[in-house]
C-alpha cells in the first residue's frame, strides 16, 4: 500500500505532538480508539512507510535505465513523432530511433533525481485535514496530495536539469540529427518539436504512477508492510 507509504509518512510529519495526534484520532471514529500503539510508534511507522515508498519506487526511476527498463513508464515517442520514427525504421534507420528514445529516458532519470527534497516539502506541510482526508480518502488520496501540491515545483526543478541533461548525453545532437534526417525524406510535413517540456511531463507522470502504484501495494497487501510497525500501523488503515 503505497497508500500509506506516503499518506501514512505524510501524516508523520504533520502529527509533531500528542495534541494533533488527539485530533486525528478524534476525527477518526472509531479507528484508533482502541489500540495499544503509541502516539510515538504511529508516527515512527508513518516516517518508515514514507521511507519504504521513497526507497522502493521514486529512487528505483534515477538508477541507470531506471525509466528504460520499466514499462510502466517507459517514455515513448510524443504523437507527433511517432510517424517520425516509423518513417526512420521504415528506411533502415532503426537503430537511431531507439537510440534518441533511451536518450529521452535518461533524461527523465537524471531529473528524478530532484525530486525527493520537494516531496519532503510536501509531507511536512501538509495539515492536519490533509492528513485526515488521506487516511479516509480513496486509494490513491496520498497520490492525489502529492500531485496537487508537488507537481508545479517538480516541474520548475525537473525542467532545466532535463534541458541540461540532454546536452550531456548528447539526446540534442541524437535528436537534431534524428529530425534532421526525417525533415529531409520526401513528401513528409517538418517537425520541431519540444522534448524538453514533453519529457519534464513523462517524468512527472512516471514517478506519480509508480507513487500511486507502492500506495496501492501497501493499503492492501499486508505482506507489502516489510516491519511489525508497519504491520501494526497500517492495520488501523485496514478497520477505516
Amino acid at each position: 500500500m503505497k497508500k500509506f507509504i506516503i499518506p501514512i509518512a505524510l501524516i508523520s510529519f504533520g502529527l509533531t505532538n500528542c495534541t494533533s495526534l488527539q485530533q486525528v484520532a478524534d476525527s477518526l471514529p472509531g479507528i484508533l480508539e482502541n489500540t495499544s500503539l503509541g502516539q510515538t510508534q504511529i508516527a515512527a511507522g508513518l516516517k518508515e512507510a514514507l521511507q519504504q515508498g521513497v526507497d522502493k519506487q521514486v529512487v528505483n526511476l534515477t538508477k541507470t535505465n531506471g525509466f528504460y527498463n520499466n514499462s510502466l513508464v517507459k517514455i515513448g515517442l510524443p504523437s507527433e513523432l511517432q510517424k517520425v520514427e516509423k518513417a526512420l525504421r521504415d528506411v533502415g534507420l532503426g537503430s537511431l530511433a531507439d537510440e534518441g528514445i533511451k536518450a529521452l529516458n535518461t533524461a527523465a532519470s537524471n531529473a528524478v533525481k530532484e525530486a525527493t527534497p520537494i516531496f519532503v516539502d510536501a509531507i511536512t506541510s501538509m495539515t492536519i485535514s490533509d492528513a485526515t482526508n488521506i487516511l479516509m480518502g480513496n486509494k490513491d488520496a496520498a497520490t492525489q496530495y502529492l500531485m496537487k501540491s508537488t507537481k508545479t515545483s517538480l516541474y520548475k526543478k525537473f525542467n532545466p536539469v532535463i534541458k541540461s541533461s540532454f546536452t550531456k548525453v548528447g539526446a540534442d545532437k541524437v535528436w537534431s540529427n534524428i529530425i534532421t534526417k526525417y525533415n529531409a525524406l520526401p513528401l513528409v510535413k517538418d517537425v520541431n518539436p519540444d522534448l524538453t517540456d514533453y519529457v519534464t511531463q513523462e517524468a512527472l507522470n512516471g514517478v506519480y504512477t509508480m507513487i500511486e502504484k507502492e500506495e496501492a501495494n501497501i493499503r492492501t497487501n499486508v505482506s507489502a508492510r516489510s516491519t511489525n510497525l508497519l504491520k501494526s500501523v497500517f492495520a488501523l488503515q485496514d478497520k477505516k
